[in-house]
């Protein structure tokens, strides 16, 4: 008994301490219970509180959201979004509800500021990667010019300085309009769209070698059939660039997954080396990669409500894509 009552005490000194809101409504939804967190989050002591229903405070929103989506609420101690968690418990017999919100603006914002930083870094990457050569060769030339009398072979020089700043020009204005494809993808115009005929589109746009196809059961989704051609696309023309090089095949397919599809694109390559910068904008490691296909296509299937995966492949080379679609 001694113990039960050390473990309630230990209870009650834990919901005093974290920084979590907790709420408990009766049958009535009338609050039974909150925690120091809670009266903070809603500016009123707790004898201000018990009795009230959620309504009155402002948390019956709360008690019918969806706990996967964060809500963006203002309570008089605090604004932000939340996170909500909802259970159900006994006591006397009658059911109770048990509410527990947390703030996420903080982790959030640092894992805004942590992609921005990524972001910047690569964009910052990519135009020293164009300006420097520019600038190098600009300066090359004026210091050319200024010669007097200027060399026999001046037109030849010139003629490849100024390829060269056409060159790294090309290639900036083709990151730039990389940029604004990424940018711009606009919602999915979603509509019943048979898996099948978007999967064989797909396969018959990649020319560089033969898509094996792996046929799957006859199965629509509502979704926006352009884009998913063209998150297929993107992983296909990926996928055949890692095969060539080793001589592989690539296999696309798709099979029923309780209440999704999984589309997978399997290649024969030399499989991921490094899976930290996988799905960064505009990081690639090929000679005249965007290096937006995976991050253009991952952005696709959340834009769906599905997700996107590429890891290596166990028991056989190469690495497979997979991507997951609500039906």
């Amino acid at each position: 008994r001694l113990g039960a009552f050390e473990a309630t005490a230990l209870l009650r000194t834990i919901m005093a301490e974290i920084d979590v809101a907790v709420f408990t409504f009766d049958p009535e939804r009338k609050l039974r219970l909150v925690n120091r967190a809670g009266e903070n989050l809603l500016k009123r002591p707790i004898d201000k509180l018990l009795g009230r229903t959620a309504r009155e405070l402002r948390l019956d929103v709360c008690l019918e959201a969806d706990e996967d989506a964060p809500l963006t609420l203002a309570f008089p101690g605090a604004t932000g979004r939340w996170g909500v968690r909802r259970s159900t418990f006994r006591e006397h017999g009658l059911p109770n509800e048990l509410l527990v919100l947390t703030d996420l603006s903080r982790t959030l914002r640092e894992e805004e500021r942590i992609a921005w930083q990524r972001l910047v870094r690569v964009l910052g990457h990519e135009l020293n990667n164009s300006l420097a050569p520019i600038k190098s060769v600009a300066g090359s030339l004026e210091n050319l010019l200024r010669r007097d009398p200027l060399p026999a072979d001046w037109h030849e020089d010139a003629r490849s300085g100024l390829n060269v700043i056409a060159t790294r020009a090309d290639s900036l204005s083709r990151f730039m309009e990389a940029y604004a494809r990424l940018a711009r993808l606009p919602p999915p115009q979603k509509e019943e769209t048979d898996i099948g005929e978007v999967v064989t589109r797909a396969a018959n746009l990649e020319m560089r070698l033969p898509v094996q196809r792996q046929g799957g059961p006859a199965i629509s989704i509502r979704a926006d059939a352009g884009q998913v051609e063209q998150a297929l696309i993107n992983l296909l023309h990926n996928a055949a660039e890692a095969s060539l090089p080793t001589r592989g095949a690539v296999t696309i397919g798709w099979k029923e997954a309780g209440e999704c599809v999984e589309i997978f694109v399997r290649d024969e390559g030399e499989g991921i080396m490094n899976p930290t910068n996988l799905f960064v904008p505009f990081f690639t490691t090929k000679p005249g990669g965007s290096g937006i296909g995976l991050a253009l296509s991952r952005q696709i299937a959340e834009a769906h409500g599905g997700t996107l995966s590429l890891a290596n492949r166990v028991g056989a080379p190469g690495a497979e894509a997979l991507l997951r679609l609500p039906k």
